[in-house]
Formats: structure tokens, C-alpha cells, sequence
């Protein structure tokens, strides 16, 4: 075997400790962000205002009724897709906003990834703020939306445009204040 050079050594031995240094770097940025307000990490820089929601065709998830792309667009006022899982702690701790703002807005879910029984189960213990839900089990349709993660949730206008997008969940006061202010604007 060769041996490796004093030189070569160092070198390698260096790599790590600059991916280390960089990596601390970003992380510092980010705290320095996050205290002066200028970072938000519910902020996944995934812009889906503008676009129109994409086709699909979901089947009920006790205790609603499925819904399709069809269905959504034919809607005469802005709806509000939320996804959602009853293995999602953030989702639970948004379920009390949620059941506030069906007063506001018709809410409908899509249980993201969930065994059937479990979301049902969820939705019977949390109270009920959708008027329709549909089942995602596979989580297809949450990719073509875009979503990153549960709590996720999409404002739509009549005719099928996204009008909003937010990630994370509604007992974010930030979350549930952005949501609010673009409800103030749309036609009632």
C-alpha cells in the first residue's frame, strides 16, 4: 500500500471541518434571521398562488364525502383544502383554529397518508370543521399540490386558482393572520 502525503493528509482531513464551518454559518444566519424577523421557517419558498389546482379524484374519508378537482372549481366561494393526519401533532394542535375559521370559510380535508379508521378516529375526537373530506392514502395527490408537509393548507377561488398556500398549522398566529387578510379581500 502507498502511503499518503503529510499534504494529502491535511487536505483531507480539512474537508470536514470546512462542511462543518459552513454548515454552522448557515445555521447562524438562520437564528440571526429568525430573531430579527426576516426568516420564517414556515416559509417553504414553494409559490403556489396563481396556479390552478391540479386534476384529481379522491374517495370519502369517514365521516364525509370525497371530492374531486371538478368538484372545487365549481365552487361559487373560496374553499379552504386543508391536509391533515391523525399522526400529525401539529394537526392536532391546529384542529380549535380550524373549528373557529369554518365560520368564516368552508373548509375541506384531505387525510394525508392515514390508515382509514385512524383519521375517522381523529376527526370524531378533535370535532369536525370540514365539510367535506376526502382520503390521500397513497399521498399522489399531496405531491401534484406541492405539499411538503402536514398541516398544509390551500385557499382556493371559484373556478380552481389557488389564491393562498400556507404551511404549518392555524394556531400560528402568522399563518392564521395571513389567511385572514387575503379572506378580507376576496369577494364575498
Amino acid at each position: 500500500m502507498s502511503e499518503i502525503s503529510p499534504s494529502r493528509r491535511r487536505f483531507l482531513m480539512a474537508i470536514p471541518l470546512a462542511g462543518a464551518g459552513i454548515a454552522g454559518v448557515a445555521f447562524w444566519k438562520m437564528l440571526s434571521g429568525m430573531s430579527a424577523g426576516s426568516f420564517d421557517p414556515h416559509d417553504i419558498h414553494a409559490p403556489a398562488a396563481g396556479r390552478v389546482i391540479p386534476d384529481f379524484d379522491l374517495p370519502a374519508q369517514a365521516p364525509g364525502e370525497g371530492f374531486s378537482s371538478t368538484d372545487l372549481r365549481q365552487q361559487t366561494k373560496p374553499v379552504l383544502i386543508n391536509f391533515f393526519a391523525s399522526w400529525c401533532i401539529p394537526c392536532i394542535a391546529e384542529m380549535d383554529a380550524l373549528l373557529s375559521l369554518k365560520k368564516e370559510v368552508e373548509i375541506w380535508g384531505i387525510a394525508y397518508k392515514d390508515k382509514p379508521e385512524n383519521a375517522e378516529g381523529f376527526i370524531t375526537r378533535a370535532g369536525n370543521p370540514y365539510t367535506r373530506i376526502a382520503s390521500d392514502r397513497e399521498g399522489r395527490v399531496a405531491i401534484d399540490w406541492g405539499v411538503s408537509g402536514v398541516p398544509e393548507s390551500f385557499l382556493i377561488a371559484p373556478g380552481g386558482h389557488i389564491i393562498w398556500h400556507g404551511a404549518g398549522g392555524f394556531d400560528n398566529g402568522n399563518t392564521l393572520n395571513a389567511l385572514k387578510a387575503v379572506l378580507a379581500k376576496v369577494p364575498a
